[in-house]
Parts: structure tokens; C-alpha cells; sequence
């Protein structure tokens, strides 16, 4: 993302950072923007980090729902970054 900043508005399609609850970062695809502010939440999908889920399409994903931005969360994980 081009010039992306952490004050921008995120849109359908767009990649960014997920840190799950165990603090792993993943790549992940933003699939939906709830509000249309820099403090809104989103909902990501990504690779799930367990080899073994595959199926005929190839590594299964994960989802992450309802997701903040770092710096409205102060958590371990469940925050994004771009």
C-alpha cells in the first residue's frame, strides 16, 4: 500500500499486518471495514500457521473478526498494522 499511513482509511482488498492472540504476525487480507474511520475495525483472513491444514485448494486460512488497529489496542495480540 503506496504511502499508506497509520491516520488512512482501509478498504476491501487491501493487505496489512495481523498479530494474533499468541503474538504471531500474519499477511492477511482485509475482507470487510466496519465504519469508515482510521479507528475502525476490520475483519482479515490469512494462511493458517498449521502446515498440516490443507485440502485440495491448498493451505486451509484463518479468520480474524472485528479486528483494531495497534494503537487503539494495548493487548498482546488481536491488532492489525499496515
Amino acid at each position: 500500500m503506496d504511502n499508506e499511513t497509520e491516520d488512512s482509511v482501509l478498504k476491501v482488498g487491501d493487505v496489512v499486518i495481523y498479530r494474533d492472540e499468541h503474538g504471531v504476525d500474519h499477511n492477511a487480507l482485509v475482507t470487510i471495514v466496519h465504519g469508515n474511520t482510521s479507528q475502525s475495525c476490520i475483519n482479515v483472513v490469512y494462511l493458517s500457521e498449521d502446515e498440516t491444514k490443507r485440502d485440495s485448494n491448498g493451505r486451509q486460512i484463518d479468520r480474524a473478526s472485528s479486528v483494531q488497529r495497534k494503537s487503539e489496542f494495548t493487548a498482546h495480540g488481536r491488532y492489525f498494522t499496515v
